[in-house]
């Protein structure tokens, strides 16, 4: 090893701490000029960009002309000049990310890497010459449609004749800024580093800022100890994270317009708010170069239902008046005080009756220029979660507003049982709900119908309406029928097995015959074919053409629309937001109604699993008690494809992803399902005044 190795950097440095950690002797020196002016001859030298993004690291032709007689073996990140180079003004990166251009480090080329908010400095040094470049590419782990024609910058480079190693970017931020995955970011660092040190460094190991609760090979004591902590830093993210809106906010949130980019940093507020305003959406996927993810401002009617639900629960189990109250407040705010509920929706004479706003938008909740829009899905997730709530709270002052969004959902079925998957208000208006109820439809995309399906039959259960059970039962025969191949998937086949769980699960409740058994078994039997050792659900594709949003066609198309987090099927890769969260709740669902073991122990490996990558972290403790949407199960860390312009890979949603997976963790510590916990739930009440006024007799299709 070199006699001496020189670092320019501030002690709170992640290179610094690493190399303090793994025993390698250095010098910090502050400032660059004085690092290359103090180290000796043939030493190396690191210069890292403490002032990063704001400023690069500044050196002049003198200090460039003493490096080089001195034969230092130097790295330089995000210089403001370099020696025979133009270098351009900083730019901030968009959807481009790392790509390994030179095998040269060790990494395999291609290889596909994170620097988390890259600003970096436009250098042309020509084609061929980078160890690492910044381009937008497609592909999970690999760039699987090689580096495009344009648009490549390099990230990192040999500098000509000297043969130091410049980096345009900040590429030692890697811990701070939870650049990933950990193993690529380990490789390459030992390869730097042995350039810089002559010889190669003891092996590198250090703690990831936002990690996995436990490791895949920890061995944990028992199911229900962790499961309670689970569910109690699960419940407790709710305060820590931001996203229950406060009061003083509200002006900020009502200032926002409909062209406003509805992506913001959480507000500086000390104290969370109760659920009297609602919550808002989540955390976007980008991740800062300080490791910090940005919020979406959204309140969604799904994401409030199943928050409350969840809360409710989570409540019971602990013992907890603190998420109990904020589930009540949440439960009140969306069904008595948001627009979500509230103006058209709450208009019996309006076509839009009863009907519950995608969110409060403007644009989508009518709020202003009364543009709605309504999705069956998004409903049944509201829905769901309200029964949650109501039953774990006892309360039934929902009910009646519970109903009606049935009621009106019904109304938009079809003879076959098929909602329209999304409905726009001036085309309900144009077309009146009745062309929809009496309309002949076939959709045949769980993802969009399935959770409706469930509802209509807990309805069924509860109200003895006829219509809710043989529109619900029509449309889960038609699809299963056509499965797999004329299924529409959305962004994967696996979200649709397991949307249709719940249904075919509660249809086994209501009508328990072998058939109905079968179908459930054979859905459940693909899903879980998937199923990794480590209980993680592994995300499948459909065949090409069958789905909304398929892998990026083409770098261009990566990022331009939704997508799934895998490129093709194989890649190690599990979605909470689309598949497992909600696999949770139908595998719970299906094997109370049928007492058959397949569905438990899948169930049982499946929340051990989840119990195991719930986040934790003290750097972040806004997200330490959540799950990311995207977990590589064979590297052990959140990773994946990034593609999806909207929810992608570190992406978290209050509603489907935290408020599920707490939710049926919940019903699990209370030894129950979401069947039995509604069991005694007094919606039928008003039904007859309700049903007279909603769907009149008479009505074609009726």
């Amino acid at each position: 090893m070199a006699e001496a190795l020189i670092l320019a950097c501030r002690e709170d440095d992640d290179v610094h701490r690493l190399l303090a950690d793994s025993g390698v002797p250095f010098h910090r020196v502050p400032g660059a000029p004085a690092a290359i002016a103090a180290a000796p001859p043939g030493s190396g030298v690191l210069l890292l960009a403490d002032a990063y993004p704001d400023q690069p690291v500044a050196l002049d032709p003198e200090d460039w002309r003493v490096a080089a007689g001195k034969r230092l073996r130097l790295y330089v990140e995000y210089p403001g000049s370099l020696p025979g180079l133009e270098v351009g003004a900083p730019r901030v990166a968009g959807r481009e990310r790392a790509v390994v251009a030179s095998e040269e480090t060790g990494l395999p080329r291609l290889r596909i890497l994170s620097v988390s908010g890259c600003r970096f400095l436009p250098v042309d040094i020509g084609p061929n010459a980078a160890h690492l470049v910044l381009a937008r590419v497609a592909g999970f782990d690999t760039a699987v449609y090689g580096l495009p024609p344009a648009g490549v910058h390099p990230l990192l480079f040999s500098l000509p004749e000297t043969g130091g190693l410049v980096a345009t970017t900040k590429l030692s931020g890697f811990v701070r800024g939870r650049y990933a995955p950990p193993d690529a970011w380990e490789a390459l660092w030992r390869w730097i580093l042995a350039h810089v040190l002559g010889t190669p460094p003891p092996a590198l190991r250090w703690t990831p800022s936002v990690r996995p609760t436990h490791a895949r090979d920890v061995v944990l004591g028992g199911d229900a100890e962790e499961e309670l902590r689970a569910i109690g830093g699960g419940a407790s993210w709710f305060l820590r994270s931001g996203l229950l809106v406060h009061p003083s906010w509200e002006h900020e949130y009502q200032a926002l317009t409909p062209e406003s980019d509805r992506v913001h940093a959480a507000p500086p507020v000390g104290e969370a708010g109760d659920g009297s305003r609602g919550v808002l959406e989540g955390f976007a996927s980008p991740i800062g170069s300080d490791g910090a993810q940005a919020v979406r401002w959204w309140r969604r009617a799904d994401c409030t239902g199943e928050v409350a639900g969840a809360l409710a629960l989570a409540g019971a189990v602990l013992r907890d008046p603190v998420p109990t109250r904020i589930a009540a407040n949440l439960g009140d705010w969306l069904y008595r005080d948001s627009i979500l509920t509230q103006g058209d929706r709450a208009d019996p004479d309006h076509p839009a009756y009863g009907l519950i706003g995608w969110n409060d938008v403007p644009r989508y909740s009518g709020d202003l220029d009364g543009y709605a829009v309504y999705y069956g899905d998004d409903n049944a997730r509201t829905v769901l979660g309200m029964i949650r709530a109501a039953a774990a709270l006892g309360t039934d002052r929902w009910d009646a507003r519970t109903l009606q969004c049935l009621l009106a959902n019904l109304r938009l079925s079809g003879r076959s049982g098929f909602g329209p998957g999304r409905v726009d208000q001036p085309e309900l208006e144009r077309r009146g709900w009745r062309t929809y109820f009496g309309a002949d439809r076939e959709h045949l995309a769980p993802h969009f119908q399935a959770h409706m399906w469930a509802c209509f039959l807990w309805a069924h259960r509860h109200t003895g309406e006829p219509l809710f059970l043989t529109r619900a039962r029509a449309a889960i025969d038609r699809t299963v029928a056509a499965y797999p191949g004329a299924w529409r998937w959305t962004n994967g086949l696996q979200q649709e097995r397991a949307r249709m769980l719940l249904p075919l699960a509660w249809l086994i409740r209501l009508e328990d015959t072998p058939a109905h058994r079968g179908r459930l078994r054979r859905i459940a039997g693909d899903l879980l074919a998937l199923q990794d050792e480590s209980g993680a659900i592994r995300e499948e594709v459909g065949p090409p053409g069958g789905g909304l949003y398929g892998p990026p066609a083409s770098n261009e198309a990566y990022g331009r629309t939704e997508a799934p987090l895998i490129q093709r099927n194989g890649d190690p890769l599990t979605d909470l937001l689309y598949t497992g969260s909600f696999a949770l709740l139908g595998l719970r669902e299906a094997a109370a109604a049928t007492g058959e073991s397949l569905y438990a122990e899948a169930e049982d490996r499946l929340a051990r699993f989840l119990c195991r990558i719930q986040v934790r972290s003290e750097a972040h403790p806004e997200l330490d008690g959540a799950w990311f949407r995207a977990f590589d199960f064979a590297r052990w860390t959140y990773w994946g494809s990034d593609a999806d312009g909207g929810w992608g890979a570190w992406a978290v949603e209050t509603g489907w992803t935290q408020g599920e997976i707490l939710g049926a963790l919940a019903l699990r510590r209370l030894g129950t399902s979401l069947w039995d916990l509604t069991a005694g739930s007094g919606i039928a009440r008003s039904f007859a005044e309700q049903r007279a006024r909603m769907l009149p007799d008479g009505i074609a299709g009726a």
